[in-house]
């Protein structure tokens, strides 16, 4: 019984509906023009408030001109994707676990210690301590519904509500090798993202950006460090601060944060984008130990073409539970996210700000596959010859 139960955990998921892998012939000009991901942003935002397309932007990308309009449901998808579909953490991992034996309590502020003092609690709690052998790699199916749920437009005193609610639902395939190597596949409502990790640099593909490498340095999947690799989750946070006491739902639990340093966030800022900050909080549990909430917010000013001052605040919040056994692991198998894009200008009073969610489910995870090999991971080629700017959420 046990055995047909697991065959339809891995086979259910998964889609047979068309994919579309390659270059989206809507989103694109006849010379092969490409966009950056804050400029289909942008304009999507544009739409929803109902104005013109700014200069030099591909009218068929944005859904403007004659044959080549989107239609709302795939734009409301696409916005769906870039925000929710592989973000990464502000920060790398750290290169060695977090270990006790090494540290000297007069040698760090009392916040890095009460830190490290939660995260080992996290790691006895989800079995990682206990553990005899070494896990070198894993694999993870699950599967997603987004749903855009609100755009909220304020032009001074008015305030206009647009609700779409348009959803899609559809699976993915998590690959991991340690150290920093990952790769994700997520299909959605037809389209086909993917992404990845060699150790050294992390990319992602989109039906409607083609191949591009993410600004900045080497940074894990945020899918990774929500409930699904608590050793990863761990040495995210080895560096935190906590932050004090707040209460989730019925659970009281320690707030820790960890950011990216002013050096980091320049890197990863090019072109008009400019990255400000990125932080991550981790909400653990005081009674069971866990990590049950798991928020970023990524802030970025962007120059318009009208040289007029845009801020960009991306917000993921992500409720975790649903943690089970695998191989003395404790796995969190399933969570809901809820993400908010807020754009404001530097002088004038409007705003634009959208709603959308994910809730995700784990399928299968299976650690140590055999077989599972360094080569898996490779970048493709031609990620080199990108020239598509990357401030990834």
């Amino acid at each position: 019984m046990a055995s047909k139960a697991r065959k339809k955990q891995i086979w259910c998921p998964q889609p047979l509906t068309p994919l579309m892998e390659g270059p989206d012939p809507e989103m694109q000009e006849e010379g092969g023009k490409k966009e950056s991901s804050w400029e289909v942003i942008r304009e999507w935002f544009r739409v929803q408030k109902g104005g013109p397309p700014s200069p030099g932007t591909n009218l068929s990308a944005s859904g403007y001109g004659g044959g080549g309009t989107i239609p709302a449901k795939r734009q409301d998808l696409r916005l769906l994707l870039g925000v929710l579909g592989c973000p990464l953490a502000p920060i790398p991992q750290a290169n060695d676990p977090v270990d006790h034996h090494l540290l000297h309590i007069k040698d760090i502020p009392f916040e890095t210690s009460i830190a490290h003092y939660i995260i080992q609690q996290y790691l006895a709690a989800t079995g990682c301590l206990k553990q005899q052998k070494c896990n070198k790699n894993m694999y993870a199916s699950g599967s997603v519904k987004m749903v855009c749920c609100e755009t909220e437009v304020s032009a001074g005193r008015n305030v206009k509500t647009l609700g779409t609610r348009s959803g899609e639902s559809g699976c993915f395939v998590l690959w991991q090798m340690l150290p920093g190597m990952w790769s994700l596949e997520l299909v959605v409502g037809g389209n086909k993202v993917v992404a990845g990790s060699d150790g050294k640099t992390v990319w992602r593909h989109t039906p409607w950006l083609g191949t591009h490498a993410a600004k900045g340095p080497q940074r894990p999947l945020r899918r990774l460090i929500q409930g699904l690799d608590p050793k990863s989750t761990a040495s995210l946070f080895s560096k935190a601060q906590c932050l004090g006491e707040k209460r989730i739902g019925d659970d009281d639990c320690f707030v820790l944060k960890v950011s990216a340093d002013r050096a980091a966030v320049m890197e990863r800022s090019e072109g008009p984008a400019e990255v400000i900050r990125h932080a991550l909080y981790g909400y653990f549990c005081q009674k069971s130990g866990l990590l049950i909430y798991l928020e970023d917010s990524h802030l970025t000013r962007v120059e318009n073409p009208e040289n007029e001052t845009v801020y960009w605040e991306t917000t993921i919040g992500s409720s975790i539970a649903d943690y089970r056994d695998v191989d003395g692991v404790l796995i969190a198998h399933q969570g809901r996210s809820i993400a908010t894009v807020f754009r404001c200008g530097e002088v004038s009073m409007e705003y634009t700000r959208t709603r959308m969610e994910e809730a995700w489910s784990i399928d299968d995870v299976v650690f140590n596959v055999p077989g599972l090999s360094m080569d898996y991971f490779i970048a493709p080629a031609d990620i080199f010859d990108s020239t598509v700017p990357s401030p990834s959420p």
